[in-house]
């Protein structure tokens, strides 16, 4: 016959070893403050030695709390989205809470509404939002929420329950950049309808352009953040006249303007200034490297995270006192933009 199974360790097993009560156990465990250091020592090392591991439905029994967040989210292969979600898992995971995603595939108030049932019969305590489309505002309006959910904007001002980034001014910081150049205005590739990024980005745009007394031309929409559509959006540029200057709503868009200028036998940053968004890695090593601005979305991720804690009552040692807002927009600048030719001297001609 074989060895019997080896017991899994109780609680109960913790308190002997470590010389307390079961009481003393579990508020170690759950992370009461009113416990001793020395005692606090004793319970860990004996919850080490015997490789105990707390109940979950025990411990949310006692606290009320399941230590599960929900998170919702939509278009992970986005930039913004797909970073937003990775710091918000390493922030849950260093707080001790698991996560449940949910990918929705519209932002209508109906699929929000049954992504947060779901989320509410899973017991989470609290959900993270990563849906920065316009029409999740809309969709969130008017719903009984079950729980606290936090939401990651791009762009907004930031309510209580939002965590935003400052697009706009990101924006402004890009045209503000090429018109220091020199140039006598910009042009701008917009992103994809419906996104909170489109609208800011444009916003922040058009407010540096009219704050400089400068023409505004018609921006060049895209229909996705796509390499293809900033390819489309170049081949536009090349034959529109007196584009010396252009804003691009992403860096990979910025990747499809490289080639259809050059393809145009035009040269960045000599006959035209590219700048982008995102700093996305890559941006450093294009040809040349890119001028982009850098937006921490990571960061973002993780300040709903913690602002989500502290809705909760879970807000650390610290009293909820560490910042919640991610930073600010950060201009990079590279070898892309340059001030136009007629400011340098160079021969004007266009590919020559």
């Amino acid at each position: 016959m074989g060895e019997p199974a080896a017991r899994t360790p109780r609680m109960a097993d913790v308190a002997r070893l470590a010389g307390v009560s079961v009481p003393t156990v579990s508020r170690v465990v759950n992370g009461y403050t009113h416990v001793t250091p020395e005692v606090r020592e004793r319970v860990q090392q004996a919850i080490a030695q015997l490789r105990y591991r707390p109940n979950s439905v025990a411990r949310a029994l006692v606290t009320n709390r399941t230590k599960r967040l929900g998170v919702i989210t939509y278009a992970l292969s986005v930039t913004s989205p797909s970073l937003a979600l990775l710091g918000v898992s390493e922030e849950a995971r260093a707080a001790g809470y698991s996560t449940n995603l949910v990918t929705l595939d519209s932002v209508s108030p109906e699929s929000v509404r049954s992504a947060l049932a779901h989320l509410a019969d899973d017991a989470v305590d609290g959900v993270i939002l990563l849906a920065p489309m316009v029409e999740t505002t809309h969709s969130l309006a008017g719903l009984d929420l079950p729980m606290p959910v936090v939401s990651f904007e791009q762009g907004a001002t930031g309510a209580d329950a939002a965590v935003a980034l400052d697009e706009v001014l990101a924006a402004r910081l890009g045209t503000r950049h090429l018109l220091d150049l020199g140039h006598d205005t910009v042009h701008f590739v917009r992103g994809p309808d419906g996104w909170m990024a489109t609208e800011a980005r444009e916003q922040g745009w058009r407010r540096e352009l009219t704050i400089a007394g400068c023409h505004a031309p018609e921006p060049i929409p895209c229909e996705d953040w796509s390499v293809a559509s900033g390819y489309r959006a170049g081949q536009r540029l090349a034959t529109t006249t007196g584009v010396t200057a252009v804003l691009v709503s992403n860096d990979a868009m910025c990747l499809g303007v490289y080639r259809a200028l050059a393809e145009a036998g035009l040269r960045v940053p000599d006959d035209v200034s590219v700048v982008g968004f995102d700093d996305a890695p890559e941006s450093a090593y294009y040809l040349p490297p890119l001028t982009t601005l850098r937006l921490d979305f990571e960061a973002a991720g993780r300040s709903a995270l913690r602002r989500l804690l502290r809705m909760l009552g879970d807000g650390g040692s610290d009293g909820g006192t560490e910042a919640v807002d991610p930073p600010a927009p950060e201009l990079v600048v590279r070898s892309s933009t340059a001030p136009p030719r007629s400011h340098v001297g160079a021969d004007s001609d266009r590919g020559a």
